[in-house]
């Protein structure tokens, strides 16, 4: 019997975009002690789309337009790492984008014992990105505890597990990816992409910036 050549390509796949800003430290350090300042109903986002949480802190969807300097600087690396990555994952040139403006809402989460958020998406933007300035404390018994957990698009494609698709390689696993945030990092994906942060466990506080992009 001949073996048949077989192929093998990745389709419908999703595109994810990862950066670190070195030497961060500085910068984190200014841009919490700022939220941390500004943790209040004058900077609470007035319209959450979800049922707020008393342990999880949002803030109005304003922040890339406050004049600080570690605002503006944060900005610029976070939408700068938004370009690179769709300048990488479509056929688009950088003179396209040039012609194209930038638009972004940009907010704060602050989140405490137990804090989450919910499993959603952004259908109204292109891009999204997430920012880590805290990461908060690790705790070995909680292993999920504050991850950020992007959920597979493929509605109905686990919906029948045996020996040959339970043990995909990672790129067609079907499960959700779960990622533990560095301070200085950021994710970018498609705001198609449903995601949620597991409840976070740590004794301190877990920050994030996020933002959602669209280009017209």
């Amino acid at each position: 019997m001949v073996t048949p050549s077989v192929s093998l390509q990745g389709v419908f796949a999703v595109p994810l975009g990862t950066a670190r800003l070195t030497e961060c430290q500085r910068l984190n350090r200014e841009l919490e002690a700022l939220f941390l300042a500004r943790e209040d109903n004058e900077h609470r986002n007035p319209m959450p789309s979800h049922i707020p949480q008393a342990e999880t802190f949002e803030s109005r969807f304003n922040l890339f337009r406050w004049p600080e300097p570690c605002v503006q600087e944060l900005r610029k690396f976070v939408l700068d790492s938004v370009v690179t990555t769709v300048l990488q994952a479509t056929k688009l040139l950088p003179a396209d984008l040039a012609r194209l403006t930038l638009h972004n809402h940009t907010w704060f989460h602050i989140s405490r014992q137990a804090g989450s958020f919910v499993a959603h998406n952004h259908p109204m933007a292109s891009w999204s990105a997430v920012y880590c300035v805290r990461a908060g404390e690790p705790v070995p018994a909680e292993p999920e505890s504050g991850v950020l957990r992007l959920l597979d698009p493929r509605y109905g494609a686990g919906a029948y597990r045996d020996a040959a698709n339970s043990q995909l390689h990672p790129a067609f696993a079907l499960t959700p990816l779960d990622l533990r945030l560095n301070e200085g990092q950021v994710i970018v994906f498609p705001s198609y992409l449903f995601h949620e942060v597991t409840p976070f466990y740590g004794r301190d506080t877990r920050i994030t910036v996020a933002t959602n992009c669209w280009f017209a």
